[in-house]
């Protein structure tokens, strides 16, 4: 059943290249399809286009199919283009006359506009919420090895003292900006396009402040073509902001990999959070974090590939906005994923101490070394030349004993200032 044909039926070939996975895509927004259509009849029939009694009806119906769909049985038949035409096919076939009424002052693109609307501010609370599961335990690993150390690098190069308190709790603030960002594309994930139509509207009188306030919006999408053309630009928006988040778990995901090598051996995790070789006995590796790394860098092409599929398209909807739909339900899944084993797996952490003692990392301590001849009195720049020329001779000694007392330093890690940031971020 297609909701467009008019006695013509498609050459196979065709309908098989124009509905692509769509049927497998809508799965995921067929909760939200129902959800809007039932505003929609309520609406209909607060401005007289329906009578009570056929809202009843449409509304009883579409409760029963967002049941199956709550239960995992609700099915998109071969013979069903996409969601919209299996649910109006349910709807006549129980209802009649009635059911097909279901689409007046409405079109297929401003249903697939609202339940992706519905569905992204929906999965953006998931995201977030698992985005703060992570947050929370690296703060708590922050505060448990707050005083352990951990060599600094810049360059790749032994630079200065870090800690672990310093290296979890700098992911976790990382974490807040890309929260941010997952904000701003909630407010445009929060713009009610039902009632746009095709794009142009519609010549009912129908009731769009009914629907907002009934779908939970904050606010409408005013023009009618302007809602339409947020499609693919709203996909994109919230991409950009889960390449963020893909971003800062690719990073971590490098430091964890390289510090669980040998030649670092600043942390382990348990036997059965790795894997081992066919060959080598001995290998133990942290297969987890680099698919994490590999799939969270390819997240962040995400909004690349958005922006390349809607490039140069005129006002008006086209058909390979279709196409939008695929990437970004595949992406937010994977980066549920992602979220879920990093936070899973960091718990189980095995952080080294005593690093630091190692003779390798005497000259972490040069520029502590140099700050207390300064704290003596001596120039600064002249303190530099003097650590500089006893490490040229072979003869520097390490300050170890250290004092960072400013804040965000490793004496001074502002872990409640933190917590309190993402608070106000959520």
């Amino acid at each position: 059943m297609k909701l467009w044909q008019k006695g013509v039926i498609s050459h196979q070939k065709i309908d098989s290249f124009t509905v692509g996975k769509d049927r497998e895509y809508d799965l995921f927004l067929a909760k939200y399809d129902v959800l809007a259509s039932i505003a929609h009849a309520q609406m209909l029939g607060q401005v007289g286009l329906l009578t009570s009694e056929e809202v009843n009806q449409l509304v009883s119906e579409l409760e029963v199919i967002k049941q199956h769909i709550l239960e995992g049985s609700f099915v998109i038949e071969k013979e069903f283009e996409d969601v919209h035409s299996k649910i109006e096919f349910h709807l006549t076939q129980q209802l009649g006359d009635v059911g097909k009424k279901i689409h007046t002052a409405r079109s297929r693109n401003d249903q697939v506009l609202v339940a992706m609307h519905l569905y992204l501010k929906e999965e953006i609370n998931l995201i977030k919420d698992a985005a703060k599961k992570l947050f929370d335990t690296l703060l708590a690993l922050a505060n448990q090895h707050k005083n352990v150390l951990l060599p600094g690098y810049t360059h790749l190069q032994v630079a200065m003292p870090s800690s672990f308190g310093l290296w979890f709790s700098a992911y976790a603030e990382s974490l807040i900006d890309d929260v941010v960002l997952m904000n701003a594309a909630q407010y445009m994930t929060d713009q009610n396009p039902l009632g746009s139509a095709a794009g142009y509207g519609s010549s009912f009188p129908i009731d769009r402040n009914n629907t907002t306030k009934a779908l939970g919006f904050s606010t409408l999408k005013y023009n009618v073509v302007a809602a339409q053309m947020g499609r693919g630009k709203l996909e994109k928006v919230v991409a950009t902001g889960m390449a963020g988040i893909a971003s800062t778990l690719s990073r971590f995901s490098m430091d964890i990999c390289l510090y669980m090598s040998q030649n670092f051996d600043f942390i382990g995790f348990p036997e059965e959070l790795t894997t081992g070789s066919s060959i080598m006995p001995h290998k133990k590796n942290p297969d987890v974090f680099e698919l994490i790394r590999g799939k969270c860098n390819a997240l962040q092409g995400l909004p690349n590939q958005l922006t390349l599929m809607a490039n140069n398209l005129p006002s008006g909807y086209h058909r390979e906005m279709q196409l939008f739909k695929g990437p970004i339900i595949e992406g937010i899944e994977e980066l549920k994923a992602c979220l879920e084993m990093m936070t899973f797996s960091i718990k189980q952490v095995i952080v080294k101490e005593g690093i630091t003692l190692d003779e390798k990392y005497d000259y972490l301590f040069s520029v502590d070394t140099l700050n207390e001849l300064v704290n003596q009195g001596v120039p600064f720049r002249d303190a530099y030349k003097q650590v500089g020329e006893t490490i040229e001779k072979g003869a520097f000694k390490p300050q170890r004993k250290l004092n960072h007392t400013h804040q965000g330093s490793i004496g001074n890690l502002c872990l409640d200032e933190i917590q309190e940031k993402m608070n106000r971020i959520l």
